[in-house]
């Protein structure tokens, strides 16, 4: 048995359909049961626990022969990280009472910045799970391309994407979502009990121009990626509601002047599939089904 959390996600439910495809025993972890429905008609288990409930999770995580851990995104953390840390907690007392075979982390690039910043939730639950009488591998994945998702409506109307990342011709380390899963999914059937480090990017790396290139392609139509000048991101955040943008603009500032970045020799490096112009061309398609 198999069990996710976060299936209800790109990241997780990708990882559920490669198991669910070859015929793997798969236990869905959702917050809300309703939710869970779907899933249970594709041929899963469903289990219901939020991620800050440790008694709920000790109980969907028994007897499983792997556990994937995919905490909830937070974007604009209280400062000294409240939220993660709730979760981590939540997690680690769980996993000590299930004890199942092992655990596949979501991790991050940019997990081992000294630097805080954004990423550093990624940090502390690395730390953190390092700690457990368990074998843990830690999936680094490298910047989403399924961010470009915010783009689409900007690159359709006005023929410009507004970029964070700079200069617009700097390549980054990206990758789909879809192999995120698909990666995960085989790193929870491996054996052995050592801990581990894997990181994920896609074919190649990618650039602001690259990823306006692809907008261009599937819209036919001219696009270009504009840089969202630095000066502007504080008043920028916090007028789209964000109280504590500071990590967030660490980030940014770490992806931009390199020190969030893959930090190995490429040994435990993966390579994925799927490119950029996959990504982008289904992003325009779903927002196209969205709108019609």
């Amino acid at each position: 048995m198999y069990a996710i959390t976060g299936i209800t996600g790109q990241v997780g439910g990708a990882l559920a359909r490669a198991l669910l495809a070859d015929r793997a025993s798969t236990r869905a972890i959702v917050r809300d049961a309703q939710k869970g429905k779907a899933w249970a008609a594709r041929g899963c288990e469903v289990a219901v626990a939020e991620m800050e409930d440790a008694t709920a999770l000790a109980a969907a995580f028994r007897g499983a022969e792997a556990v994937f851990i995919l905490p909830p995104p937070v974007f604009d953390p209280t400062p000294g990280y409240e939220e993660a840390w709730r979760v981590i907690n939540a997690v680690v007392a769980a996993l000590k009472a299930a004890r199942p075979g092992k655990v596949v982390c979501l991790s991050t690039i940019g997990a081992d910045a000294r630097r805080d910043n954004l990423l550093s939730q990624r940090t502390l639950l690395e730390e953190a799970l390092s700690r457990l009488p368990l074998p843990v591998t830690f999936l680094r994945a490298a910047w989403f391309l399924e961010n470009a998702a915010w783009d689409v409506a900007s690159a359709r109307e006005s023929g410009v994407i507004h970029s964070f990342l700079m200069p617009l011709d700097k390549p980054f380390p990206m990758v789909s979502a879809l192999d995120v899963g698909r990666v995960g999914a085989q790193l929870m059937r491996e054996t052995g009990s050592a801990r581990r480090i894997v990181e994920l990017e896609g074919p190649r790396k990618v650039s602001p121009n690259d990823v306006a290139a692809a907008f261009a392609k599937t819209l036919g139509r001219a696009v270009r990626a504009e840089i969202v000048p630095r000066h502007t991101w504080e008043s920028l955040f916090r007028s789209q509601g964000m109280k504590n943008p500071q990590p967030r603009i660490a980030m940014l500032d770490g992806f931009n002047e390199g020190w969030i970045t893959f930090q190995g020799d490429g040994t435990n490096t993966l390579k994925g599939r799927v490119g950029v112009d996959e990504v982008i061309a289904s992003l325009v398609a779903k927002a196209s089904d969205r709108t019609s």
